[in-house]
């Protein structure tokens, strides 16, 4: 019989702290919930104020820690105003989980500076500079866990990949560098990778119901992901169980990516 203190050492996460981008909606808030329910506390960051009242208020309800920070991710003053926001709540984080991003994808011909900028800046300055930050104080203690929520489209370009494609790709490759720096001293570094979930981000394609089934028959179960999909990779990853694991993306696609 498993004993719960053997599951309690290899998943639990009391006593830890996490820094959770884009926490208030979609994949980042069945991470911020999952990674709560486990006993972690947990801040979320994002920009509605609104939504993130919420989503505490619903942790908080079920017993858990947590609290929020507005922040705009898109400028360099703006992640580092929210990450020493972050780390004021309950102190430095062991866990920091990169779910924030933006999705802007004109057809490549029409791609601008513009949207260039601002999708970089979101999806790949963001969680550098948050690694910068946050990755060298897990080393120092002994312990980490770095966590970036990539695509599909880090691997193979459809649907007018751009820059989006471009920034997810990136990360990956964030996630090896930041692994190779600092998984020697007990931080791991990796990202999940969903197949097509049907969340805010995804509304354009979640909107067309043929598009919608299409998908869903690529996949090998059958449908397409839900954002509680994530929760328990997200703990794994997080927690004790997956030390020897890292600079790895963790595909969580029902198999879209294999079929």
């Amino acid at each position: 019989m498993i004993s719960r203190s053997y599951l309690s050492e290899l998943f639990s996460l009391d006593g830890r702290v996490a820094v959770v981008t884009g926490g208030s909606s979609g994949i980042g808030r069945a991470i911020a919930g999952a990674l709560a329910g486990a006993g972690a506390s947990v801040v979320i960051v994002a920009r509605k104020e609104s939504e993130l009242a919420a989503t505490v208020d619903e942790l908080a309800a079920d017993g858990c820690r947590a609290a929020w920070v507005s922040a705009d991710l898109g400028s360099r003053d703006g992640v580092r105003a929210a990450a020493e926001q972050a780390a004021e709540v309950f102190g430095e984080p062991d866990i920091l989980v990169n779910s924030a991003g933006i999705n802007l994808r004109p057809p490549m011909g029409e791609l601008g500076e513009e949207v260039w900028d601002a999708t970089m800046a979101v999806n790949l300055e963001a969680p550098y500079l948050l690694g910068q930050r946050f990755g060298p104080g897990m080393a120092e203690r002994g312990f980490g866990r770095i966590i970036h929520v990539t695509s599909q489209q880090a691997h193979r370009a459809f649907v007018q990949s751009g820059a989006y494609g471009v920034s997810k790709g990136a990360l990956e490759s964030l996630a090896r560098s930041q692994a190779e720096a600092w998984s020697p001293h007990g931080v791991t570094c990796n990202t999940l990778v969903p197949g097509f979930v049907m969340t805010p981000l995804n509304e354009r394609l979640s909107s067309d119901p043929e598009k919608v089934a299409a998908l869903a028959a690529r996949t090998m179960v059958g449908r397409n992901g839900l954002a509680e999909d994530f929760a328990g990779a997200a703990v794994f990853l997080a927690g004790r169980a997956s030390s020897y694991v890292t600079g790895q993306a963790i595909f969580v696609d029902g198999g879209l990516s294999v079929h």
